[in-house]
């Protein structure tokens, strides 16, 4: 096989760029995302090792949270740049999979009663993965 067939197969494997309005569409999505996505990571690196712990243990092993919070932050770069961006989205449907299923065991409520109101919810887990399923 040569280069270029091989460089034909990857390419075949990505969908079609789209055309007109959605594509400027996406794009704002994917750029806001990633910026949230990169936001949303930066305080799992003050403790890599245990971003999940808060306060009690979380039962999920040390080297899982790191790639948790390395994949995210790895995430949202991709998206804002665009860099295999089906790829990135892959991982990310992963990560938020998780972080929604580890939610619902928990017994914690779709949303909170105020926007203000102590306490957890799963919407922003579910948002997250809607939107990477888009991409």
């Amino acid at each position: 096989m040569s280069l270029q067939n091989f460089l034909e197969f990857l390419i075949s494997l990505f969908p079609a760029f789209h055309q007109g309005p959605e594509s400027w569409g996406l794009l704002c999505l994917r750029g806001v995302w990633g910026v949230v996505l990169l936001f949303y990571a930066v305080p799992m690196f003050k403790n890599v090792w245990g971003w999940m712990d808060m306060g009690k243990p979380s039962g999920i092993p040390a080297p899982l949270q790191a790639l948790g919070a390395f994949t995210i932050c790895g995430g949202g770069i991709a998206m804002i740049f665009g860099f295999l961006t089906p790829l990135a989205a892959l991982a990310l449907s992963g990560s938020m999979a998780i972080a929604l299923a580890l939610h619902l065991k928990d017994g914690v409520p779709l949303m909170k009663p105020r926007p203000d109101a102590p306490g957890k919810s799963y919407e922003s887990a579910l948002v997250y993965l809607a939107i990477a399923i888009i991409f």
